[in-house]
């Protein structure tokens, strides 16, 4: 195995994970793509200038894995009627309720939302790189991530504290 490979994974493999998980809303789904994504990754990286940082590159492997998983229904898991608890609103800390709720709201917006979403503020990318990601015009990516936002303070409970207006003095909005 390369050891720039190797090494690439150990360095930036936790933030591509991070970024599938909000992609896909699953741990577990997130999981699956970047395993999916970074063998396709592999098997390229002789070819790739590794010295140009190849995060972008797996990003777009990421989004567009991604869109053709969602695009074909893939599920490759079968359901099951017996679901492991989850964790209660006591087990905890509040900074890790609080992304539960993100996550939870993120997951239930349309892909193409959550996709703008996640490539603008997680990823911090401008919204020529998200028109590029995700095929589509900069004008598009505008309104997704408008309405994605919209969505988001509708499915996030008032009190929390990524919902409060500046009013109210969080200066998170």
């Amino acid at each position: 195995m390369d050891e720039d490979f190797v090494d690439f994974v150990r360095r930036r493999g936790d933030h591509h994970l991070r970024t599938a998980v909000l992609l896909t809303g699953d741990w577990h789904t997130a999981e699956d793509l970047v395993q999916s994504c970074l063998s396709k990754l592999y098997r390229v990286w002789h070819r790739l200038d590794t010295a140009s940082a190849p995060d972008a590159y797996l990003r777009r492997i990421l989004v567009n894995t991604y869109r053709s998983w969602w695009r074909a229904r893939w599920r490759r898991e079968v359901p099951r009627a017996d679901l492991p608890d989850p964790p209660g609103p006591g087990d905890l800390g509040e900074a890790g309720a609080m992304a539960e709720d993100v996550r939870r709201a993120l997951a239930r917006l349309p892909g193409r939302q959550r996709t703008a979403l996640v490539l603008r503020y997680f990823e911090d990318l401008p919204e020529t790189d998200v028109a590029s990601l995700m095929g589509c015009s900069v004008g598009t990516v505008k309104t997704h991530t408008h309405r994605g936002l919209q969505a988001m303070r509708k499915l996030i409970p008032p009190g929390t504290a990524v919902n409060r207006s500046e009013a109210e003095g969080s200066g998170v909005r």
